[in-house]
């Protein structure tokens, strides 16, 4: 897996000069391995770091605690891979986690030191806890020369490999699956969190596993509704209900929103609805190899403004991949340049706080005729 992503990493470090690379993050671990932990409550309770990767300028290795060594024992058969855990939890002696991992890291350098010197060494440093700059901080790490390679692969992850894109339309398919769901719990008398559980519990059982989701679903009445957790919020008669549902599988996050009504909507409602609808569409018209993000963000304030709406204060979209939220972002600032291989997300919207607000969302697959769209769930009121 990711044989792609490796490769386009290497070829890149070597043109930097960095002799090996220490990855700490978990998006970059993600996508240069295949590898995502199973669902915890939070970080591995025995873990000193999250899961790491070590290039020594050919091989990647992928270093994780034993309690993950089961779930990342695939990578090990990749031609260009490794695995290696480092004890975490044992009822024989107190947990020390960092002592193990400080272990397996002197380990790894001096396998290949024997072979190879390493003088220029990359470290995702903002991602590396204490426990991991401790180990790297004496003994023969303490002589070379540490390069920050924070945010060096973004570039690189904005453009998706086949592999990715596959990955990607598997989540598209279940947030489809979680708005039919949600579009039928939404009724009078129903929660927000009624409506979420409902998505969940559809999206859970298309999966077969658990599946961790995010992001909003808030009714129009309350004071801040252009997102938010479900909570007991009750829908009544007429009420708005932005429902924006993302979920993580294989590593990949997706992302799609579609407001719905507790009932028959409102002329007002119904024609918020159509220019949010009318804009999503336009937008995508603008999704083009060659377009500007900022330029297409421009475009899509403009068309809100021009039917006479407040402009929503949020993106008007972004990319999508081991992150929710990825480059290219479509912001007012944006110089990127959208190219085939990029999945966007696109989602304006007209927000009346306290009263009502639609947003509508929908992922583009780039190509070098235009753009393909990857979600298919109904956006009707």
């Amino acid at each position: 897996m990711h044989e792609q992503q490796r490769q386009r990493a290497g070829e890149l470090l070597h043109e930097k000069g960095i002799d090996a690379a220490l990855f700490a993050s978990p998006a970059s671990v993600t996508w240069l391995t295949g590898f995502a932990p199973p669902i915890q409550t939070g970080p591995h309770p025995f873990a000193a770091a999250p899961p790491l990767v070590w290039w020594d300028g050919e091989r990647f290795t992928l270093i994780v605690v034993d309690g993950l060594a089961g779930a990342a024992a695939s990578f090990a058969a990749e031609p260009d891979g490794d695995v290696l855990a480092y004890r975490g939890y044992t009822i024989e002696a107190p947990i020390d986690s960092a002592t193990h991992l400080s272990a397996a890291l002197r380990n790894l350098w001096e396998g290949r030191s024997v072979t190879r010197t390493f003088r220029r060494i990359g470290l995702e440093s903002w991602a590396a806890p204490a426990a991991l700059r401790d180990a790297l901080s004496d003994g023969p790490f303490a002589a070379v020369q540490w390069i920050p390679i924070d945010g060096w692969l973004a570039p690189l992850r904005m453009v998706k490999t086949e592999e990715e894109v596959q990955k990607l339309r598997e989540n598209f398919r279940l947030t489809d699956i979680g708005h039919v769901a949600a579009r039928n719990a939404v009724r009078a008398g129903a929660r927000e969190i009624d409506v979420w559980l409902a998505a969940r519990q559809a999206v859970e059982a298309a999966a077969g596993c658990r599946v961790p989701m995010g992001n909003d679903c808030v009714v129009g009445y309350r004071a801040e509704n252009i997102g938010g957790w479900p909570l007991d919020h009750a829908l009544r008669p007429g009420d708005s209900i932005i429902v924006d549902l993302s979920t993580i599988r294989y590593g990949y996050w997706s992302d799609s929103c579609a407001t719905y009504v507790a009932g028959a909507p409102t002329p007002r409602q119904q024609a918020i609805h159509e220019v949010v609808g009318e804009a999503l569409a336009f937008g995508a018209s603008l999704l083009r190899p060659g377009a500007v993000a900022g330029e297409i963000d421009r475009q899509l304030r403009r068309f809100i403004a021009d039917a006479g709406y407040p402009v929503y204060p949020h993106h008007s979209g972004h990319g999508v991949g081991v992150t929710g939220h990825e480059a290219p972002r479509i912001v007012p600032y944006s110089q990127e340049i959208l190219a085939p291989g990029m999945v966007i997300l696109l989602e304006p919207g007209i927000y009346f706080p306290g009263e009502t607000g639609v947003r509508l969302e929908d992922a583009f697959l780039i190509t070098e005729e235009g753009a393909i769209q990857l979600t298919t769930h109904e956006k009707r009121l």
